[in-house]
């Protein structure tokens, strides 16, 4: 089935109903073993656990067999919009994540402190700075760099060592390569033209770059900075146009914020920690029927090669299950947008989790919420936009298909 009669196979079945569905994302869960297990199965996580003994279990595929995704491609499939479809650049959700307006003229980019040393990028992240040192960073560049050639220059602080840029003139088109080796101990990679059309922006964004070295080449760490995931404002067939689904955001990161608006939820403002997340869902739990709660820590450690972190942090997820469960959803999915192994400090290919609770599984057959679990379980290995019609089904809001 293609992507576009799935999309409207599945909105001509639902229905409305007073069913509520949790789709909890530990961003970059599925890892390596290190010694013998993955976080997951080093993790003491009782109640995830427990509920793995009356869920289906599965692996979900975020775009294609051998792919690496990205967090944006990864979650658009989670939401059932096929990411080979719609091409959305990091940029512009960061962007929607913060707030910031995004016009016809404007280009956004997503950008990273990062530590250069003699042409070698050395820390693409800049140590990880707290957010009120990278915004003294940033308003650093704002008073200093303005305009590149006739294009007007706007920064933006985000978390840690994230911020984004918005170039605003005439000409400027977003088919342009990520400024970034993707790799520490690699020189840079400059932005090039994948259109003709695309030369002005590669340019211009090459000199910013230049020239924020310039100003900040006196910083300790933050001396350099990358952009990536150049992107104008895409147009998307809205999420309650989809599914008949009054849908709310719980997450605390701009990206994440920015992937929820693009697809029309209702982005909530839910704290700075999984606690703070739970009060949120809590308060807000009569008021919606699907509710896109987001962890981002898991990620960032695997990222970082942190494997004992990752573990921590499902611990405490762990606990948030808990919370949720005692809210009697219809249906909870515990899963996320891809694997970040902490072996390898970056996304991955490998297959994610997914766990599937409802009244209607076929339980009983798993003993533990693991990549390995995962693997044997009746889902199967399934694609990522299989997981929005699963959710669907288990709330009983799709009719039958055909006579």
């Amino acid at each position: 089935m293609t992507s576009v009669d799935r999309q409207q196979i599945i909105k001509d079945l639902v229905v409305k109903t007073d069913s509520k569905i949790v789709l909890l994302v530990m961003d970059g869960l599925g890892d390596l073993p290190k010694d013998g297990k993955t976080p997951l199965q080093a993790a003491y996580k009782p109640n995830m656990d427990a509920l793995a003994k009356e869920s289906d279990l599965g692996q979900s595929v975020p775009v294609s067999q051998g792919i690496t995704p990205g967090s944006g491609p990864g979650h658009l499939s989670l939401f059932g919009y096929d990411s080979l479809k719609y091409d959305i650049g990091r940029g512009i959700l960061e962007a929607l994540g913060l707030g910031i307006r995004v016009d016809k003229k404007d280009v956004v980019a997503r950008g990273n402190f990062a530590t250069i040393k003699d042409g070698i990028i050395i820390d693409r992240r800049a140590g990880r700075p707290s957010s009120e040192e990278s915004k003294k960073i940033v308003e650093i560049l704002s008073q200093n760099i303005k305009k590149i050639e006739d294009v007007d220059i706007t920064f933006y602080p985000g978390k840690e060592h994230r911020f984004v840029v918005k170039f605003t003139g005439e000409g400027l088109f977003d088919e342009v390569t990520d400024a970034d080796p993707q790799r520490e101990g690699q020189p840079m990679e400059w932005a090039k033209a994948t259109n003709p059309d695309s030369e002005k922006m590669a340019n211009i964004v090459n000199k910013l770059i230049r020239e924020i070295g310039e100003v900040l080449k006196d910083q300790p760490k933050m001396n350099f900075a990358l952009l990536r995931g150049f992107s104008k404002h895409p147009l998307l067939p809205s999420f309650e146009e989809n599914y008949k689904l009054k849908a709310a955001a719980i997450a605390t990161y701009p990206m994440y914020k920015g992937l929820a608006k693009l697809v029309g939820m209702d982005v909530l403002e839910a704290g700075q920690t999984t606690e703070d997340e739970v009060e949120t869902l809590k308060k807000v739990w009569n008021e919606y029927d699907f509710f896109y709660f987001h962890v981002k820590k898991t990620d960032s450690y695997g990222e970082d090669g942190n494997f004992e972190e990752k573990v921590t942090v499902i611990e405490d997820t762990d606990k948030a299950v808990k919370e949720i469960l005692s809210l009697n959803p219809d249906v909870l999915i515990i899963t996320g947008d891809h694997s970040t192994p902490a072996l390898l400090k970056a996304h991955s290919w490998h297959p994610v989790p997914v766990l599937l609770y409802s009244k209607y599984v076929r339980k009983g057959l798993s003993v533990s919420f693991d990549e390995y679990e995962c693997a044997k379980g009746t889902l199967g290995t399934i694609s990522a936009l299989d997981i929005m019609p699963l959710a669907l089904a288990n709330a009983l809001k799709l009719e039958k298909y055909g006579a």
